[in-house]
């Protein structure tokens, strides 16, 4: 009688034990929301740096400052690029626009990408699109396009995990669209016209 006693107060025990121990577990873990998901979203962005080169700069007394008015625009459409000499990008230099939304390089001119919610920036893109973009490099998020080009560091976000790029997308599509047309990216002299196979 005595064992049985004891083998059951031994799984009465147990059985309390993981039961206060699946309480615990499930009660930690907030709930996934919307709002969670754009507050994790703009840790991310500001982190990643993605302000850097997607917003536009003002030039203050104290150097660049971030344009919020026109945040994660991109490249301004309509702005042109001062001269560079010849050799720019193949002489072992890369340049920035003052507002280091351009940059050229041995790859040509690439042009930082509006990603806010306008249907000129990724307002149109599905989240698939989205995670495509980020995590393997490809123009639009489409599977058959060019790479992404630099100083664009996608390499660096393809660990990113689904809860961050599902973040990343909400805050990008809950944040103010611009309007904004970027230009497409000008291939180096001598190399395959945008948009051609690569």
């Amino acid at each position: 009688m005595k064992k049985i006693i004891l083998l059951g107060s031994c799984f009465s025990l147990a059985a309390w034990a993981v039961s206060c121990k699946q309480s615990t577990t499930a009660d930690s873990a907030p709930p996934v929301t919307k709002d969670s998901l754009i507050k994790r979203g703009s840790y991310l962005v500001a982190t990643m740096g993605c302000d850097d080169c997607h917003t536009p700069k003002l030039m203050t007394a104290q150097g660049p400052a971030p344009d919020m008015e026109h945040r994660l625009s991109g490249h301004p459409a309509g702005t042109t690029l001062p001269p560079r000499g010849a050799g720019a990008g193949k002489d072992g230099w890369v340049l920035f626009s003052m507002d280091q939304t351009a940059t050229v390089g041995p790859w040509g001119v690439s042009y930082a990408a509006n990603i806010s919610p306008d249907s000129t920036g990724i307002g149109v893109w599905s989240e698939q699109q989205f995670a495509t973009a980020i995590r393997k490099g490809k123009w639009k998020g489409l599977e058959n396009s060019r790479e992404l080009m630099p100083p664009m560091p996608w390499r660096s976000y393809q660990g990113l995990n689904d809860a961050d790029v599902k973040a990343l997308y909400t805050y990008l599509m809950s944040i103010k669209p611009v309007k904004n047309v970027v230009p497409a990216w000008e291939p180096p002299a001598g190399a395959p016209p945008a948009g051609a196979a690569q």
